[in-house]
């Protein structure tokens, strides 16, 4: 049975972030507001909790999951990163979009897109899970709530606790969230990609 915890959307209380980051070090799965709609998060190398966002998202293997990190030099350390790359995600983050890049020796395999050793990184801009990655001191891997057949992602804590809590440790409600979903660029061979127009503005990257 998942708890849940309602938080201030712009000052979340240190408390309650301290409990979050105690059940997401303890292995547990939790549903928590972003700046692109609800995600799904836990610790980076547990492989149960792989299983268990893999069954209520229901994806394989290929699915490609985000590693949700506080700052530029935590994207360094678990991604390849050159001059110009860090350019561009200097210039865009924090904000709403996922990077797609090769994934260092510092992830786990299985978290990695099984043929290209990739893996999605973001960096945050709602106050929530920024307090809460700085609680737990690393990444969390993360994967959008959005359920099997349904076109956009999860919004409604209540409705998130009704329909999951049987599913979840936590489930975290920190004011209103967006529908719409990050925008993601597949920056591994240097020339911004395309691949999913959303929340985040396209200029940046030429692309508009």
């Amino acid at each position: 049975m998942a708890q849940f915890f309602s938080l201030h959307p712009t000052q979340p209380q240190p408390r309650l972030i301290k409990q979050a980051a105690e059940i997401v070090r303890a292995g547990g799965l939790i549903a928590f507001p972003t700046d692109s709609g609800y995600s799904l998060g836990g610790l980076t190398g547990d492989a149960a909790l792989l299983d268990r966002i893999r069954r209520i998202r229901a994806v394989d293997e290929r699915h490609l999951f985000t590693l949700m990190c506080r700052d530029l030099s935590e994207i360094a350390t678990y991604a390849r990163v050159d001059n110009s790359q860090f350019r561009l995600l200097k210039a865009t983050t924090p904000g709403s979009y996922t990077f797609i890049l090769e994934g260092t020796k510092e992830l786990p395999r299985r978290v990695l897109h099984p043929k290209r050793k990739t893996i999605g990184l973001r960096i945050p801009e709602h106050p929530l899970p920024r307090a809460l990655l700085e609680a737990l001191g690393e990444p969390m891997l993360t994967s959008t709530l959005s359920m099997p057949g349904e076109p956009v992602p999860m919004t409604d804590p209540q409705q998130i606790r009704e329909r999951m809590e049987k599913h979840l440790d936590l489930v975290i409600e920190a004011g209103p969230c967006s529908d719409e979903m990050t925008t993601v660029i597949n920056l591994v061979d240097g020339t911004p990609e395309l691949i999913r127009a959303g929340r985040g503005s396209l200029a940046p990257f030429g692309l508009g």
